[in-house]
């Protein structure tokens, strides 16, 4: 899905109102985003999940709501509405819904 806005002007609405899930899966819609700086919107149905992986980007996930299992440097951590994980760049890490999930993952590049 193309961006909500650019990042050039300022912005504001409220996540709630633009959650969607999917009957199955993931659904991710890019709010803004710049050369250093991506915020998206990630809604996962139910029994969804994602297999592990890195990012080379800083990663934080904001749960919004819904439950579910987050592995992170073989760690297991339970996302839950206001839970707030910072993940370094190259961190291996896998995710599970245990509900409907919605979070905002902002994607910010590494310190140098």
């Amino acid at each position: 899905m193309a961006e909500l806005t650019s990042s050039k002007q300022s912005f504001n609405t409220p996540l709630q109102e633009i959650i969607e899930y999917p009957e199955s899966g993931i659904l991710s819609k890019v709010i803004v985003k710049d050369q250093n700086c991506q915020h998206t919107l990630f809604c996962l149905g139910e029994g969804s999940d994602l297999e592990e992986h890195t990012s080379t980007r800083n990663a934080t996930i904001t749960v919004i709501e819904g439950n579910g299992q987050l592995t992170l440097e073989g760690r297991d951590i339970t996302l839950q509405p206001g839970v707030f994980v910072f993940m370094p760049a190259n961190a291996p890490h896998a995710l599970k819904a245990t509900s409907n999930l919605a979070f905002l993952l902002t994607l910010s590049e590494p310190s140098q």
